[in-house]
């Protein structure tokens, strides 16, 4: 499974941004999907993940409340809406793909097994 992802942007505080993953060369179904985010001299942090099948969600703390991760329409894809963005949102985003990953692990990026290249969001104050 090919993962790719984009919609990352410059935005000033308070705006929004929707980023989307779509996969290729196999379907979502059956998988956990998740973003994480990486800033610069900073570890990789988990911001959200959904169930394909179930469509359950979960966020990170520091996003709670202002980002939706959504199974888009479209086939394959899954967005992220990001709302009320601050500029410690600034990061590399990556979405995630990977089989049987129980709910408590979603939150570590080691049991995902696809990665997309990264889309650049920057918030400025």
């Amino acid at each position: 499974v090919q993962l790719q992802a984009s919609g990352g942007g410059l935005v000033q505080a308070g705006g929004s941004l929707r980023l989307s993953c779509t996969a290729s060369g196999g379907t979502f179904r059956n998988y956990v999907v998740g973003w994480f985010r990486q800033a610069p001299g900073k570890e990789r942090e988990f911001v959200a993940a959904i169930k394909w099948n179930s469509r359950h969600t979960r966020y990170g703390d520091s996003v709670k409340g202002r980002f939706t991760i959504s199974r888009d329409n479209a086939e394959n894809t899954v967005a992220l809406q990001m709302n009320s963005l601050k500029p410690e949102d600034t990061a590399v985003y990556y979405c995630a793909a990977g089989r049987s990953i129980i709910t408590s692990a979603q939150t570590m990026a080691a049991q995902y097994d696809y990665w997309g290249q990264g889309t650049q969001v920057t918030v400025s104050s």
